[in-house]
């Protein structure tokens, strides 16, 4: 393991977040010098950031530890173009007002529990790309700065290769995304002194052509950082379930079933996912890396605390944890557990096991619904259903006013009149 001057890269090291730099000694250096800026840019395509935005807010959350300034950059200009970055086709474009509710629903929900904003010299700050790119002239900018970008170099990043490799149409508006990014970092240097850009490492190529415009424009010296992309053991991103993304506001994704993706990743996963998603010390967690077998679940317990905690606070994750524990280890139903209601009329007509799963989440379709009651993984009352003409009806609630509706071992909901 590489051991550096400062605090920030020791601990980026210590907890896996480190995949590429572009000058590390001298990033080292220069954050030995005294309190510096550095940023992550997120685009507002939803209400809602998720956990495949956690690792550059963690890694925002550790720079300010360390004595620092993070910003987070709002993309309310990138955001009218969409991160082209190894996708298969051009995003939906959204409109101004669209975005502008985005940003102002991630304000609220996403960021408040990572950092700490204020006036203060390492207080965090939140920026919107739009009060400059807006405003930008094409032909006064394509003379000041286009001479700077070489298209030759822009076609040899990765993000654009697989695109041409894979013969998908890459429109002139996307590919302008990366001159717009490298643009935002010249722009935050000029007006923070931010030295420095992170991000996941299919970001590299955007971040990089920051690094290069500051120092053909200003003479500037500035520094690109990534972090390893997260995937799971199949090969697929983090933070996408069955269900959907796994969102960080909680009106968007309750916390106990935010508690629950974290409670049920898998084994292999949970040491890295100790280190980069929680605060505990690094003892801590290589005593929990060292559980083996059945012990890993206890492992899992903490990862989906501590998870929760820090992104919903403490009371929601012991909240999330206790409705867990009843429902999965004393066979009762938790405070926190999903529930929808019906109307009492609706509910005495009855309705099918499939509209039961389908009303609850468990299923988005009514062919996803007959396989999994085909497949004896449907449950009323915690008794299996094989049949998916099976009717459920105001007869099946429990005395406590209740039908438990269950998906598999480790997806329950409520109906509730």
């Amino acid at each position: 393991m590489t051991s550096y001057k400062s605090e920030f890269l020791n601990i980026l090291e210590q907890r896996g977040f480190i995949h590429q730099g572009s000058d590390l000694e001298g990033l080292d250096s220069k954050l030995c010098e005294g309190t510096q800026s550095a940023y992550i840019g997120f685009d507002a395509t939803a209400k809602s950031l998720h956990v495949g935005n956690l690792t550059g807010i963690m890694m925002l959350y550790w720079f300010q530890q360390s004595g620092h300034k993070p910003i987070t950059l709002m993309g309310g200009g990138t955001s009218k173009i969409g991160d082209p970055s190894f996708k298969d086709e051009q995003r939906v474009l959204l409109t101004d007002e669209v975005i502008e509710d985005n940003i102002e629903h991630i304000k609220k929900t996403c960021f408040k529990q990572f950092l700490t904003y204020g006036d203060g010299e390492t207080d965090a700050l939140m920026v919107n790309n739009n009060d400059w790119l807006d405003g930008l002239k094409y032909l006064s900018f394509l003379r000041d700065y286009g001479r700077y970008f070489t298209v030759n170099r822009m076609l040899s990043f990765d993000s654009v290769k697989q695109r041409l490799e894979r013969e998908s149409p890459l429109s002139l508006l996307e590919f302008n995304y990366m001159v717009m990014q490298g643009f935002d970092f010249l722009e935050l240097y000029r007006r923070y002194d931010t030295i420095l850009q992170m991000g996941g490492s299919d970001q590299w190529g955007n971040i990089i052509n920051g690094v290069d415009l500051a120092h053909k424009s200003d003479k500037a010296q500035l520094f690109a950082l990534t972090a390893p992309l997260l995937t799971t053991p199949d090969g697929k991103k983090m933070g996408k379930t069955v269900n959907g993304a796994v969102w960080l506001n909680a009106d968007m994704l309750s916390p106990y079933d935010y508690y629950q993706y974290w409670r049920n990743v898998d084994d292999v996963m949970v040491s890295t996912l100790l280190r980069r998603f929680t605060v505990l010390p690094i003892s801590e967690i290589e005593k929990l890396e060292a559980l083996q077998g059945a012990e890993i679940n206890e492992a899992k317990k903490i990862l989906a605390f501590e998870a929760t905690k820090i992104c919903h606070g403490e009371d929601a994750a012991k909240d999330a944890q206790d409705t867990a524990q009843k429902t999965f280890e004393q066979g009762t139903v938790g405070d926190d557990l999903p529930s929808v209601s019906v109307e009492k009329t609706e509910l005495d007509a009855g309705f099918s096991m499939i509209d039961a799963l389908n009303k609850v989440g468990f299923a988005s379709s009514n062919g996803e619904a007959r396989r999994l009651i085909k497949g004896g993984g449907a449950r009323v009352n915690d008794e299996t259903v094989n049949d998916e003409n099976h009717s459920i009806d105001s007869k099946d609630l429990t005395d406590e006013g209740y039908i438990k509706i269950s998906a598999g071992k480790k997806r329950h909901a409520l109906i509730k009149i």
